[in-house]
């Protein structure tokens, strides 16, 4: 019997040993750059025509720190989250950067993306946001092991947290311009709740979708009861609520749940590219139609109502840019159902 068990340790060690190397291969292969050549790149990545982007992680690329080490040795603390503005196409990325944690939300990081969202809504030149997650995995939802952690005064932090915003950061806020969540790897709990909180979702061949947190008896309290019967309806909504499962990411496209299916490595990408095509648009236009949208599904009490919120929100339009509109339809623009209306704005 000993010298079972002395085998059974030796083949344990031999696989530890070998389940290492494979995540240090992995990592080291996550940092890629852009090429040309298919034949160089193994896998799709998500570079297109978007500037300034060097790193690409995939589910399966994830760091097992959220610290690195800096050129003197001592060591450096990435932020949780990570924005950037591409401000001649106005259009601003946010990312979760907790890759160790599979993108889970703890306090500090829910705070940083409600700043995030509070700077994308205050700034006038960003029409678009990209909502993303860094290291492979969109968001796995808050992290259970600083709920854990919270015995003490527990429900002075728990009204603290519910007060002015979600646990998850910017899911109460009422942003008047449209957000891309660009999913991969796990999207789970309040990480679906972050997800369903955008106006379009790019989810990728890979992603897993669904309340996972029903197992632990932690309740969506970042709107997923509110936002998600109204996205898919309640017979569906009311699946993933009660059950709990995974969703694959076929069976959310057809549901209606998330808008775009792509290849593995290339949600950032057809996320961005989408916001490209957004906000060649005049902006006052869609940002009225979107929130006319918002106003029927939520706020509304019946159709009449509805139709008058409709009807009082774009009549400031139709003397500014839908005149603007009709005189290049005039001109003939965007004749046979062509996108050339807004080729001047492209070229400047």
């Amino acid at each position: 019997m000993s010298k079972t068990l002395m085998k059974l340790q030796t083949l344990r060690r031999q696989h530890a040993n070998l389940q290492s190397l494979r995540r240090f291969s992995a990592i080291s292969q996550a940092i890629r750059v852009p090429s040309c050549n298919k034949e160089a790149s193994p896998s799709p990545s998500y570079y297109v025509n978007i500037p300034n982007q060097a790193i690409r992680y995939f589910s399966d690329q994830v760091k097992s720190e959220e610290s690195t080490e800096g050129g003197d040795g001592t060591e450096k603390v990435e932020d949780v989250v990570v924005t950037e503005k591409f401000e001649s196409l106005h259009i601003m990325s946010i990312g979760i950067n907790r890759p160790g944690k599979r993108n889970c939300v703890n306090e500090d990081t829910a705070e940083k993306l409600k700043m995030a969202f509070q700077d994308f809504e205050k700034d006038e030149n960003m029409y678009c946001a990209v909502f993303h997650g860094i290291g492979g995995n969109f968001c796995a939802g808050y992290d259970l092991e600083e709920l854990a952690e919270l015995e003490e005064n527990l429900a002075n932090k728990v009204a603290e947290l519910l007060m002015d915003q979600g646990p998850m950061g910017p899911t109460k806020m009422a942003l008047t311009k449209p957000v891309i969540a660009a999913i991969d790897g796990y999207c789970v709990a309040g990480g679906l709740e972050l997800a369903i909180m955008c106006d379009l979702r790019i989810a990728e061949e890979n992603s897993k979708l669904g309340f996972l947190n029903r197992r632990f008896g932690v309740p969506l309290i970042d709107g997923g009861t509110v936002r998600l019967p109204e996205l898919i309806g309640l017979s569906r909504a009311m699946d993933l609520i009660l059950t709990g499962r995974l969703l694959d990411p076929k069976e959310a496209h057809d549901w209606g749940l998330v808008n775009r299916v792509v290849a593995t490595g290339t949600a950032y990408g057809t996320a961005f590219n989408l916001a490209k095509d957004i906000v060649k648009f005049p902006q006052e236009c869609l940002r009225c139609d979107r929130e006319s949208a918002l106003h029927a599904t939520f706020s509304a009490k019946n159709i009449d109502e509805a139709l008058e919120f409709e009807s009082e929100n774009s009549a400031k339009v139709l003397t500014t840019e839908a005149i603007l509109g009709a005189k290049k339809f005039l001109a003939g623009f965007g004749r046979g159902g062509k996108f050339n209306v807004n080729r001047e704005e492209e070229k400047k």
